[in-house]
C-alpha cells in the first residue's frame, strides 16, 4: 500500500511538472523511480523461488497511470487503475481459467485472434466484384460476428458443461452447434443399452436453435426481427416445453464430449465464399424477379445453412424483400434444419430417439402452423 501509493504520488508529480513544460526534469523523476524498482526488486533473499515479474510489472504501470493522471488526464488514469487492481486481484480464478485449457483451446483463441484483429481492419470499405454485390469489409465482419458467437458457445461449453452433465452440454453447445450437438447425443443413446438423459439434451439442444436464429437477425436484419420473432415464438415455447417434459423423467448423467471446436480458419473462408455467392445471387434475383425470387433465394441457401441466408438477408435493401416475407422465408429453413436433426435422431438412436424426434415434431408442425398464418397477411 506504501510503495504503491507513493509510486503515484510521486509519478503524479512527475507529470504535473512535465505538463508545466519541465519535461526534462518530469523525465528525470520517473527514471529515477524506475531505478529504485530495479534495485528494489533485484533483491530476492530465497534465489529456489521462482522469479516473478507481476509486482514490478504493476509498479511501473502504476508510474505511468501516475505520470497521466499529474500530465492533466485522470479519468484515463483511474480506468487503467482499475483493471490493473482486478487482474491482480482475480489471479486465482485466472490461475484456475488458465489451467483448464488446453492445446486445442489456444489455438482456437488464436484464430479467432486472426480471424477478428489482424484481417478485419485491413479490409477494404466499398462495393466491389458483380453487381456491386461485394463489401469485403462487411463480408468479414460477418464472419467475425457468426465465429464469435460460436466460440462463446464453445467456451461456455468448456467451462460449464463438462462439470454439469449432458443437459448442461445440449443447452450451450447447441448455441453454436446443435446439429453437431443431436448427432453426438443420438449416437451415445444409439449404443447404449439403457438410455439415460439424452432425448431431454437433444430436445434442450435444438430448442436453443429457436433463440439463436432471433438473436442473428438482430444483428445482422434488424428489420426483420419483429416479424420472425412472432413467428417463432409458438415454436420456441411449444420447443422448450417439450424439453421440460423429457427433462422432469431425464436421470442424472454424465456429459459427453462437446461438439469440436468451432473455429477454423479454412471453414471460416469456405463460409465467406458462400456468402459472396449468397450475395451475387440475391442482387440477381432482386433484379430478375422480385421479392418472391429472394425469398425462394433464401429458402434454398437456408437450407444448406441458416447462417448464411440471414447473412445474405442482412445485405439486401430495406425494399427488396418485406420483413414478413423473409421471416417466412427464413423460417422456412428452420423447419428443414430440424428435419434433418429429426431424421439424424431417429437413424442413430432409433426407438430410444423416439421421444426426441416426437419433442422436435412437436415444434415444427407449430412453426408450419404459425408461417401458413403469416401467408395469410401477405
Amino acid at each position: 500500500m506504501r510503495t504503491f501509493t507513493l509510486l503515484g504520488l510521486v509519478s503524479g508529480l512527475a507529470g504535473l511538472i512535465g505538463s508545466e513544460g519541465q519535461a526534462l526534469a518530469a523525465g528525470a523523476i520517473i527514471a529515477g523511480a524506475a531505478g529504485v524498482l530495479t534495485v528494489g526488486y533485484a533483491h530476492r533473499p530465497d534465489l529456489s523461488q521462482k522469479p516473478d515479474a507481476t509486482t514490478p510489472a504493476a509498479a511501473i504501470g502504476t508510474l505511468g497511470l501516475g505520470f497521466v493522471a499529474g500530465f492533466g488526464n485522470p479519468a484515463l488514469a483511474i480506468a487503467g487503475a482499475t483493471i490493473i487492481t482486478l487482474l491482480l486481484a482475480l489471479r486465482e480464478e485466472t490461475h484456475h481459467f488458465i489451467e483448464r485449457l488446453d492445446e486445442d483451446d489456444v489455438k482456437a483463441l488464436a484464430r479467432y485472434a486472426v480471424i477478428a484483429g489482424a484481417v478485419l481492419p485491413f479490409l477494404p470499405n466499398g462495393h466491389f466484384g458483380p453487381l456491386g454485390a461485394w463489401n469485403p469489409q462487411k463480408l468479414w465482419l460477418v464472419v467475425v460476428l457468426v465465429t464469435g458467437f460460436s466460440f462463446l458457445g464453445y467456451v461456455a461449453n468448456r467451462i460449464f458443461g463438462e462439470r454439469h452433465g449432458t443437459i448442461a452440454t445440449a443447452i450451450i453447445g447447441g448455441a453454436y452447434s446443435s446439429t453437431a450437438v443431436t448427432q453426438s447425443l443420438a449416437q451415445r443413446l444409439g449404443s447404449e443399452e439403457r438410455g439415460g438423459a439424452e432425448p431431454t439434451g437433444i430436445a434442450f439442444a435444438t430448442a436453443v436453435m429457436y433463440l439463436r436464429v432471433p438473436v442473428l437477425v438482430a444483428v445482422l436484419a434488424t428489420r426483420v426481427f419483429a416479424p420472425i420473432s412472432l413467428i417463432i415464438l409458438p415454436a420456441l415455447a411449444t420447443a422448450w416445453a417439450a424439453g421440460f417434459w423429457l427433462y422432469r423423467k431425464a436421470p442424472r448423467h454424465a456429459g459427453p464430449a462437446p461438439p469440436g471446436n468451432p473455429i477454423r480458419l479454412l471453414p471460416a473462408l469456405g463460409f465467406v465464399v458462400f456468402v459472396a455467392i449468397a450475395a451475387v445471387a440475391a442482387k440477381w434475383a432482386q433484379g430478375s424477379f422480385g421479392q418472391s425470387g429472394i425469398a425462394v433465394l433464401l429458402l434454398i441457401i437456408g437450407s444448406m445453412d441458416v447462417d448464411v441466408a440471414i447473412v445474405t438477408l442482412g445485405g439486401l435493401a430495406p425494399a427488396a424483400i418485406s420483413p414478413l416475407l423473409a421471416a417466412m422465408a427464413i423460417s422456412g429453413t428452420i423447419i428443414i434444419n430440424m428435419g434433418v436433426k429429426i431424421g439424424i435422431t431417429l437413424v442413430y438412436a432409433r426407438l430410444k430417439g423416439l421421444s426426441a424426434a416426437l419433442a422436435m415434431s412437436s415444434s415444427v408442425v407449430v412453426l408450419a402452423g404459425a408461417i401458413a398464418i403469416a401467408w395469410t397477411q401477405l
